[in-house]
């Protein structure tokens, strides 16, 4: 049997670090998120020889094990492993014998989400070869706490939820790890006006959120209030930006991406660097109104609002630059798994 798994990636359109703790834990968060047809995949084939093998084609990263309960988290394919040891711990299931692939249309630290939703994918596979009683709020959980808790990895809660779930959603993150997921009925011709006004950029420059989400809880746990009021700021701005989306109206879209943007860069020095700010001079010149960068910050993706007679101006002059516009359009499902028998 062959089971196959996909979770999507995700713009993150405001709020974003405010799911962050200690912040979330402090003040509560709010996020607005949408995910994208870029996606994460898995596949897992069962063996009969023994042996797991775990692949990541994309990374050019492979390891094989004699079959066991528990895999060694060595540094290498450690999300991977972290789903399967808490799978068969939590579930109480013995030893396996599987090969499993994985590969994202997106590489890491490309500020789409791209490791949370690997993991979604994971899970995603072992809910469905196992029949495992899981939901959406289950699985996001799960990841979250296969991340944050059993691998230490910095980073907050919303890109979880949102490979869960899919779609445009409001986020509501609560102390005690409680979190509520708002989905939004955005009508079609609002998500054709927002895939027609934005463009994404990718900067060709991945960066280590980590760096810039533990200066970012450090500001917040050390008292730094120009961090803390930039970032009520940019919470508040997530509230703001619901609004927007649900009336179409795209001035107001960019406005408030715009200027959360600004108030996003005090959050961490890393935040912005030379490379993105070229890319926002390049962009601008050429006729975009306005961006914000996806996801932590420090380089992947940027999102720019460009009214769409100049769309082709803006990227012209940006496919000048060594990054790459990406064509995209917004997904509604969430991750879903599937089997194969042969």
């Amino acid at each position: 049997m062959i089971v196959r798994s996909k979770a999507p990636l995700r713009l993150g359109l405001a709020g974003g670090g405010s799911d962050v703790s200690p912040y979330s834990d402090m003040f509560g968060g709010l996020v607005l998120n949408a995910t994208i047809n870029l996606y994460a995949y898995c596949t897992i084939e069962e063996t009969n020889d023994a042996k797991i093998r775990i692949c990541a084609s994309d990374l050019q990263q492979c390891e094989e094990y004699d079959s066991c309960r528990e895999l060694p988290v060595s540094g290498q394919l450690d999300l991977h492993k972290g789903v399967y040891n808490r799978v068969i711990r939590e579930f109480g299931l013995g030893c396996q014998s599987f090969r499993m692939t994985t590969y994202s249309d997106a590489p890491p630290g490309s500020g789409l989400g791209s490791s949370s939703t690997m993991v979604v994918a994971i899970l995603k596979a072992f809910v469905e070869w196992f029949n495992l009683p899981m939901g959406d709020y289950e699985i996001a959980r799960m990841a979250y706490e296969v991340e944050r808790l059993d691998l230490k990895f910095s980073g907050g809660k919303q890109d979880q939820y949102a490979a869960a779930f899919g779609g445009f959603n409001f986020m509501e993150f609560l102390p005690d790890d409680h979190v509520i997921v708002n989905p939004l009925r955005v009508k079609r011709w609002i998500i054709d006006e927002l895939e027609t006004n934005i463009l994404l950029y990718y900067t060709g420059a991945s960066r280590l959120s980590a760096e810039i989400i533990d200066e970012q809880r450090k500001n917040t746990s050390g008292g730094n209030q120009t961090a803390i009021e930039a970032m009520h700021h940019i919470k508040q701005s997530a509230v703001e930006m619901k609004e927007a989306v649900l009336r179409g109206d795209i001035g107001r879209f960019a406005d408030i991406l715009g200027r959360a943007w600004e108030n996003k860069k005090k959050m961490a020095s890393p935040i912005t660097n030379a490379c993105i700010d070229e890319a926002f001079r390049v962009a601008k010149e050429a006729g975009a109104v306005t961006g914000k960068v996806s996801g932590a910050g420090g380089g992947g993706f940027i999102i720019f609002v460009v009214e769409p007679t100049r769309r082709l101006s803006v990227v012209r002059a940006l496919n000048e630059l060594n990054g790459r516009v990406v064509d995209f359009q917004f997904s509604e499902g969430g991750t879903h798994g599937w089997k194969i028998y042969k």
